[in-house]
């Protein structure tokens, strides 16, 4: 598999422990790939996993979906704009005012110029039509609902969102070449979906407009993590 391929790759280590993330970690350095932090291992080690990550040269990408009050959200966006992440998740239902403030602090408190960027969350993947209808109240269809949100952020001064493999080349046609679609629901031609709700395989969500495509489980729980990411595309 080419550098250029893995390079579009965010392994998400959505695991228990530390050490456990360091050692999928280890396995995976110089493949070209991004790390995920999502909230279970940051809960546990704070920012210092990210400065571990680092270390070893990963990107980061520091998925913790930020959602509160605006002043709320941007003064945490300014505790982590030098934690060492490179990108950040808020989540565009937080509304305008709270993604723009957010943007200008991220902006206004890195200390180098390719500082901590931040990515918008538009609908969970977990989610389908008939949730999003009945338990969130939502009137407006999946897709319409995630463009919506999409555009939302774009305005707001986002670098991009994160959506599943299914809206991406609305979100592409809709966004431009240059705002950054991140997808999760990833899985390889064969593998179970698990609770992901809309599923796309690595090379169909590429194809469809995605600048990366988001795996977990079927690289971090495999046997090889190393060899289950150079067989990604198969």
């Amino acid at each position: 598999m080419s550098s250029e391929l893995n390079e579009r790759v965010m392994v998400a280590l959505d695991v228990e422990d530390r050490a456990k993330a360091l050692e999928i970690a280890q396995q995976l350095q110089r493949s070209g790939c991004w790390v995920k932090v999502g909230l279970e291992l940051y809960s546990i080690c704070g920012t210092e996993i990210i400065r571990e990550l680092k270390a070893m040269g990963f990107r980061v990408f520091l998925d913790l979906k930020l959602h509160d009050i605006p002043n709320t959200v941007k003064r945490t966006v300014a505790v982590l704009a030098n934690c060492g992440a490179d990108l950040l998740t808020i989540h565009c239902s937080g509304g305008f005012q709270m993604m723009a403030e957010s943007v200008e602090v991220a902006k206004a408190s890195s200390t180098s110029e390719n500082g901590l960027k931040l990515v918008g969350i538009t609908v969970l993947t977990s989610l389908d039509e008939k949730r999003l209808h009945e338990e969130l109240g939502v009137e407006r269809n999946l897709k319409e609902q995630v463009l919506m949100l999409a555009e939302l952020g774009k305005k707001a001064g986002l670098a991009g969102v994160v959506a599943s493999p299914q809206e991406a080349r609305d979100l592409r046609a809709q966004s431009g070449p240059d705002f950054l679609l991140i997808t999760p629901g990833i899985r390889p031609a064969g593998s179970e979906t698990q609770d992901q709700a809309r599923t796309m395989t690595p090379r169909e969500a590429i194809e469809s407009g995605s600048s990366y495509i988001v795996v977990g489980r079927p690289i971090t729980r495999a046997a090889n993590p190393r060899e289950a990411l150079e067989h990604l595309w198969d």
